[in-house]
């Protein structure tokens, strides 16, 4: 049975360069890298490494980079250490985001008894940031969250505008860039945020590692207590080679990111122009959206829904609906519930996201199996 693989939104294919040096550190830096011996000097010093290369490529400090399992654990700890340590009285954040942050500020908000507000959101899937402003004219200690690349839709927000409104209210700007870092390149000289967070396995690197970024001046406690890994921030012996293999993949990625995109751009263009020559009533959700991230809605009958991907799946098509953290869940995506009419919510909608590894000969044969169904 052929295979296309047709999710990279929910995670990527590894490249084979990162195995190898993912192999290499399990073999040479086996040793803990908080032993003083030279097995741990060994060991520390290809995790520093690391921290440097990945600091270099978001232009800041290694000390300004946290490595945790992922988006989600560093999610969690910055939105609960801003309340915390920070004496944050009020988060504002959008109902398109992922359930990461969702679910993280729903929790701090009745465990602190805090004030949440919601951005408002257009239907095109893009933050209302004249209504962003509009809240922050309440000048109580808040912190922004807003995702850099909606995981869902692809919807784009615009960083350089929202840390320039946040700057000017004096509030903290929180963002998820799990769907961007790796994938387009973000300046942390240039950009002002003060909370930033990766997972590798989205720019093609291990699963179950990450970073976060926290701008150097703001002091927040641990989010794991124990021993001074992580400069004291996160305890637990690190995972060298998934360190390794995170700096890897990000490098590799930097330094083919222009032909890749455009590569991937192409692909995505390709997919939509026969979608819609073969689907003439496909509808795409969101305005400025992700060069590798498609959402459509097609134009089959609502009882197709039910049984939409499991055939693909038959097929050996890989896609999904929305956020793979989701996919046990017979309820509609919280993001398209947000942003379509109840009629187009019960059509058949698909999330196609791609890569450097998609081919147009995959896109062809997802057109012919929609054919069929």
């Amino acid at each position: 049975m052929k295979k296309v693989y047709l999710d990279n939104a929910s995670t990527t294919q590894i490249r084979p360069e990162v195995v190898q040096a993912m192999t290499k550190s399990m073999l040479e830096d086996f040793g803990n890298p908080s032993s003083s011996h030279s097995y741990g000097r060994n060991a520390k010093n290809s995790l520093e490494t690391s921290r440097k290369t990945i600091a270099k490529l978001l232009n800041v400090t290694s000390q300004e980079i946290i490595f945790s399992s992922g988006g989600t654990e560093a999610n969690n700890w910055i939105i609960k250490s801003a309340v915390r340590d920070l004496k944050i009285q009020r988060i504002i954040t959008s109902k398109l985001e992922h359930h990461a942050v969702l679910h993280s500020v729903l929790s701090i908000q009745k465990e602190y008894n805090i004030k949440v507000d919601f951005v408002k959101t257009c239907l095109n899937g893009t933050i209302d940031l004249t209504n962003l402003v509009e809240l922050l004219t309440d000048n109580s200690p808040t912190l922004v969250s807003l995702m850099h690349v909606n995981n869902e839709t692809g919807e784009i927000l615009d960083l350089e505008r929202v840390c320039a409104i946040c700057k000017q209210s004096n509030a903290l700007f929180h963002t998820d860039s799990v769907q961007s870092i790796g994938k387009t390149k973000i300046d942390l000289q240039q950009t002002k945020i003060d909370f930033l967070v990766a997972s590798a396995h989205k720019f093609h690197g291990p699963k179950g590692i990450g970073f976060a970024f926290v701008r150097k001046g703001i002091s927040l406690r641990p989010m794991i207590y124990g021993g001074e890994q992580e400069k004291g921030l996160r305890a637990g012996t690190e995972s060298v080679h998934n360190v390794v293999g995170m700096a890897e993949a990000l490098e590799i990625s930097y330094a083919n990111l222009e032909s890749e995109k455009e590569y991937t751009s192409e692909i995505k263009k390709y997919c939509i122009a026969e979608l819609i020559k073969n689907f003439p009533q496909t509808k795409i959700v969101g305005s400025i959206t992700f060069y590798n991230i498609v959402n459509i809605i097609l134009p089959f009958s609502d009882e197709k829904t039910s049984m939409f991907l499991f055939h693909l799946d038959m097929k050996g098509i890989a896609v999904s609906r929305g956020s793979a953290c989701q996919s046990g869940s017979n309820k509609p995506s919280h993001v398209l519930a947000e942003l379509l009419s109840e009629n187009d919510l019960k059509k058949p909608n698909l999330r196609i996201s791609f890569s450097h590894y998609t081919t147009r000969q995959e896109i062809d044969y997802l057109i012919k199996v929609l054919k069929t169904i």
